[in-house]
């Protein structure tokens, strides 16, 4: 048995901070990779060495193999984890990596390409008694034998690349006069994505549910499963929606599906982590039967992203027993010393707009603080990071344990409620929307759960008014840190205390009046009651039957961030009391990524109110930031030809002295 003392984690972000944390606590140093647009990314300033492997794109970084092994063998690192994604299920990669005598953490080369080939896994795992869908998988079919099989497997049915994964070369197909379209779009999109045009074919169940079993086997005939994990809500087949255990399963059920996982990885000779993925169809409702019935889909040879739940509800580190086994050990424990314990619940937080089609989002997190004291919290990125264009859109996961399916459920939700996250979209809401469905909620759950259910796309509006309000009153408490009244000038008959806030929240602009107890926005009028915590992050405000709770963090004098229900909304206040501010006083600011066209001043230049200042590029579209007070530019930050991202900061500039006691509409308060 060799001991590793040097691991290189052949990986980014969140993956490879997670695999850092038990390589400390196990006195195992390590070794970070990065691509140029990382290289301040926390995964690298939290290893003990790191090697840059290149540009930003992941085929000149990540994903080349020679580069890899190179940093290993430079820095003296003994064994490299690949976490997952990249290069982790890559035969040529596990190749090398024994061909160097550096240790692989995880399945041998073989084990990999059998896996990877969805045929001929299907193929071994109907040879070792594993359910499988009915199907066709014969090697490089034709379209034509394809056609004739499709009658046979019968419809629905799904057309499945046999090289690929993440839903890419997949589709449903419904009936035989769809099947030609379907498969020419099929082979395309797998020819596009993996260099292999070859499909398969499997009886689609259309109300199926995702059931996958962790197991774990070593270099001496042992393996065990530890137990399954329900990933059915998914979008697009990726997984947004992960928990363990999978909910509704007998224990007979629980136990057949261990069983089969674990005759799984016997039938390769497995070595390490792995996880076996099942399509499970439950029991009708009026049926008589107490199990439903699974097959086998295909086996992700590596640790998953969704690895934390299982660890939460068996109280074991799963990296740590990947070490173990990589440097020869047997397992930790055997089957019958495998316990569950409650139930955990994940969530994905991804870059991306769920409003605009849940297009990826990229840029500069300006404010960030994690719900740490609500979950667990595997991130890949901190505040002041970018989150880069160039890689997968997943910035963090939230973990919970609870009690049961339901305590970890809500507590997930105020891990949601607690998130603080503002410089890009995020879909922090529409996960807080799921998690609160009644399907959901009550585990109705199957693959097709957001398409049966379009409304939890839509997103929840927030009352701009109670933004309005919420935020005049936090001015109000930050002025004197104690009764907001006495930070209140203005006319005072018979000792009222009269405030009038002028506030833009959520695209509106409101003015809020406050008199004593009570406050007014247009022509609602309600008594008014306000609480800051002691620690200052949050607040709770009623006002008449309405009410909001929520977190807050002030971006400057006048611009505070209300974090609502995991949503950001800026809210930008100006009382008549106090100096008008502009959103360009201190800079402008990109409003979306896209490319520099024009500086259209010099550093030094006064501009008025209207000058065109900075012209960038974005989807073919040219897009001119203008000053909207006059100013001087004190200097850009960026030149034309560049790329930037959404909330890049362009320009420096400040507002003439002239404009220190205007108000927004240029009037001597």
């Amino acid at each position: 048995m060799a001991k590793i003392k040097k691991l290189l984690i052949a990986n980014r972000g969140e993956i490879a901070r997670r695999i850092m944390r038990t390589c400390r606590q196990q006195g195992i140093a390590t070794v970070a990779v990065y691509s140029e647009p990382d290289a301040t990314l926390p995964h690298v300033m939290e290893a003990d060495q790191a090697v840059c492997l290149g540009p930003a794109a992941a085929r000149d970084s990540y994903l080349v193999i020679d580069k890899v092994i190179a940093a290993a063998q430079a820095t003296g690192a003994d064994a490299i984890h690949p976490g997952y994604g990249f290069l982790s299920e890559n035969t040529a990669f596990a190749a090398a990596c024994d061909q160097a005598g550096i240790i692989f953490v995880g399945p041998n080369a073989r084990a990999i390409e059998v896996m990877g080939d969805k045929a001929a896994a299907r193929q071994l795992m109907a040879e070792s008694g594993v359910p499988v869908l009915p199907g066709f998988d014969k090697e490089g079919a034709s379209d034509s034998e394809l056609t004739a099989a499709a009658a046979k497997v019968g419809f629905p049915l799904l057309i499945k690349a046999v090289a690929g994964g993440g839903g890419k070369g997949m589709r449903v197909v419904n009936g035989a006069e769809e099947f030609d379209e379907a498969l020419a779009a099929a082979r395309r999109e797998a020819s596009n994505a993996f260099g292999d045009d070859r499909v398969l074919l499997e009886r689609y169940l259309a109300t199926a549910r995702h059931v996958e079993v962790q197991v774990f086997a070593d270099n001496h005939g042992n393996a065990v499963h530890l137990f399954e994990r329900d990933c059915s809500v998914q979008r697009r087949h990726q997984k947004i929606i992960e928990e363990a255990p999978a909910p509704g399963l007998d224990e007979a059920t629980r136990d057949a599906f261990g069983h089969a996982a674990v005759q799984a990885a016997k039938a390769i000779d497995y070595r390490g982590a792995g996880t076996v993925e099942f399509l499970y169809a439950p029991p009708a409702a009026d049926s008589d039967v107490d199990g439903g019935q699974f097959f086998f889909m295909e086996m992700n040879t590596r640790l998953q992203v969704e690895h934390p739940v299982t660890e939460m509800i068996t109280g074991e580190d799963l990296v740590a027993w990947q070490l173990s086994v990589a440097a020869g050990e047997p397992l930790p424990k055997q089957q019958d010393q495998i316990q569950r314990h409650g139930a955990a619940m994940e969530v994905r937080l991804y870059a991306e707009n769920p409003e605009q089609g849940f297009l990826p989002s990229s840029g500069l997190l300006r404010h960030l603080r994690w719900p740490h004291a609500q979950s667990r919290v595997d991130a890949g990125y901190e505040q002041g990071d970018r989150v880069d264009e160039h890689y997968d859109p997943m910035i963090a996961k939230l973990i919970c344990h609870g009690t049961d399916r339901n305590a970890a459920r809500q507590q997930l939700i105020q891990a949601l409620d607690a998130l603080e996250l503002e410089g890009i979209h995020h879909n922090a809401a529409f996960l807080r929307r799921v998690l609160n469905d009644a399907a959901f909620a009550e585990a109705d759950l199957d693959t097709r759960l957001l398409e049966h259910r379009p409304h939890l796309m839509e997103a929840t509006a927030v009352d701009p008014a109670l933004l309005a309000l919420a935020a005049a009153r936090l001015q109000a408490h930050r002025a004197t840190g104690d009764s907001p009244w006495q930070s209140l000038n203005g006319w005072r008959p018979l000792n009222q205390h009269l405030r009038q806030t002028r506030v833009e929240a959520n695209g509106e602009q409101l003015t809020v009046r406050e008199d004593g107890q009570q406050a007014a926005i247009d022509d609602r009028r309600a008594a008014v009651s306000f609480t800051v915590t002691p620690a200052g992050h949050r607040f709770s405000l009623h006002w008449g039957t309405d009410s909001l709770a929520a977190r807050f963090a002030w971006q400057n004098t006048h611009t505070v961030m209300l974090f609502v229900g995991g949503q950001a909304y800026p809210v930008t206040l100006n009382p008549s009391r106090d100096t008008a501010q502009h959103a360009d006083a201190g800079g402008f600011s990109a409003p979306m990524s896209g490319t520099i066209v024009a500086l259209h001043a010099a550093p030094g230049d006064s501009v008025e109110a209207g000058d065109a200042v900075i012209t960038l590029e974005a989807m073919k579209m040219e897009h001119t930031l203008r000053a909207t007070v006059s100013g001087t530019v004190n200097g850009f930050a960026v030149a034309a030809g560049d790329s930037v991202s959404e909330g890049t900061v362009l320009v420096e500039f400040s507002a003439h002295e002239t404009h220190a006691n205007t108000d927004s509409k240029g009037e001597t308060a």
